[in-house]
């Protein structure tokens, strides 16, 4: 498979397995509390990507300073990101606010990618990226509830939001030479840690062990953890965050299709349309200008052919 090819492949692998993590933490929230449903996934996620990463040969950092950015990145980007989420799910926010609130990445990582890292982001990708939130509010629209009663608890999806974009930033202006595998492998260990420490302090650890949870919890260690939380370092890696960050507007899309597959969750008419706004944003947003033709410089410009002319001493023998 070619660059070009895989190029496309990895932003839609990610957005089908990130998009189908919003049902898994359905379903694991179900069965066990945030925390300790975060510690498990985590640890599980940790333990397989180590496997892997030495199966491989995949190369570590090379010093304690290049681990600590790869650490600082992931309790942002992973760990931040999901006990906020998760809490705020769990404390009686919608799925689809949180989704919405979530969605507002795209945004947040455009602004900083200017000056933390000196990406130009251009009015076609603006425009893009607006006509993307449009397009997943239309698709979430029919689910949003406004309900004051739970308007602090979204507050806990503002933070994970906040986490999300800053980790992504962080990762790539920090962590340019990170393997995506080592890279992950630490960073699940290292967010494994503050989740078991909040399941003690905060919560009763109780875990109802059966068919529904264990399916979550491998769902959301594998294909989400392992896959998806891979997928993205490996696309920070290979290009401009901002573009990378707008592919987020498909994750709603994902997990809407996802639940309407699993749950039979209707898809209202306006959805449709919002899929396809969100993919037109998407598309205005990855899509990279043609190249401008460079000048041929004097030095390159085709030499002009001069008339023989006849020497002074020819000339005087005549």
């Amino acid at each position: 498979m070619n660059d070009a090819a895989l190029s496309r492949l990895l932003p839609l692998l990610f957005v089908v397995l990130a998009g189908s993590g919003f049902v898994g933490t359905r379903l694991g929230l179900s069965h066990a509390e945030p925390f300790v449903f975060l510690g498990l996934r985590f640890a599980l996620a940790a333990a397989i990507l180590v496997g892997i990463a030495i199966a491989v040969r995949a190369p570590w950092p090379r010093n304690l300073r290049e681990a600590m950015h790869i650490g600082i990145a992931g309790l942002l980007g992973i760990g931040l990101f999901s006990a906020g989420v998760c809490y705020s799910i769990a404390l009686g926010v919608p799925p689809a606010v949180s989704a919405l609130i979530i969605a507002l990445h795209p945004i947040l990582v455009a602004l900083g990618a200017g000056p933390l890292l000196g990406e130009r982001v251009t009015p076609r990708q603006w425009l893009g990226l607006l006509l993307g939130l449009a397009g997943v509010y239309l698709v979430l629209h029919g689910r949003l509830q406004i309900d004051p009663a739970y308007l602090d608890a979204a507050l806990l999806s503002v933070l994970g939001l906040i986490g999300m974009s800053a980790g992504n930033l962080y990762q790539k202006k920090r962590c340019p030479g990170m393997h995506p595998l080592t890279g992950s492998t630490l960073q699940h260990a290292l967010c494994t840690l503050p989740m078991l420490a909040g399941a003690a302090l905060f919560e009763t650890g109780e875990v109802t062990w059966n068919g529904e949870f264990i399916v979550a919890l491998l769902w959301m260690a594998i294909p989400v953890s392992v896959g998806a939380v891979t997928l993205l370092g490996l696309l920070i890696q290979r290009g401009e965050v901002s573009r990378v960050a707008s592919i987020f507007y498909l994750m709603p899309v994902s997990a809407a299709i996802t639940a309407y597959l699993l749950f039979g969750q209707s898809i209202e008419a306006a959805a449709f349309g919002g899929i396809a706004l969100a993919a037109t944003g998407v598309l205005l947003a990855v899509m990279k200008p043609a190249p401008r033709p460079v000048a041929a410089t004097p030095a390159e410009a085709e030499p002009v052919l001069q008339p023989p002319q006849r020497s002074i001493i020819a000339s005087e023998r005549a």
